[in-house]
């Protein structure tokens, strides 16, 4: 019996988190407000396709607000994309953020959040209190704007 035991343990990995900045917590940016937030998501963003395919982006940031990373969920089609709670909260579990902001944009440069965008927040926010992982907003990018749930009291 102790050899099918040893033989089994054998073929099962151990798994190990580990987490390591290059950068250090005071030198990252600082999310004070919608249009901090706002301003670094444009660093990102492809402008070349803002007006033509909708993208679903997450900010990941520490309990003092400071950006640990940007993280690209989707990449859709001229009315919509897939944002996979699942994989939003693995990359926010990765690297151990404490808070996340969402982001998406309307290539057709309505900025008014849909039901469905409306939808998806509270969900991802739901899931975000299961994993005390706080949703301080969901953005809505433009060429020209943008819209925030937070600003709005939506969030």
């Amino acid at each position: 019996m102790q050899t099918s035991l040893t033989s089994l343990l054998n073929n099962v990995a151990e798994v190990q988190l580990s987490y390591k900045s290059m950068v250090a917590a005071k030198d990252r940016p600082q999310i004070c407000n919608s249009g901090d937030a706002e301003r670094i998501f444009r660093t990102f963003w492809d402008q070349n396709t803002i007006e033509l395919q909708e993208t679903f982006m997450i900010m990941l940031m520490n309990r003092a607000n400071r950006v640990i990373g940007v993280y690209k969920v989707s990449n859709g089609g001229l009315t919509g994309t897939v944002a996979d709670i699942r994989l939003i909260f693995v990359a926010a579990l990765k690297a151990a953020a404490g808070s996340i902001i969402l982001a998406h944009n309307h290539p057709s440069g309505n900025l008014s959040p849909s039901g469905e965008d409306s939808r998806l927040t509270q969900k991802i926010k739901d899931a975000g209190k299961l994993l005390d992982i706080q949703v301080l907003d969901h953005l809505i990018l433009g060429q020209e704007g943008y819209f925030s749930f937070a600003d709005q009291g939506m969030i």
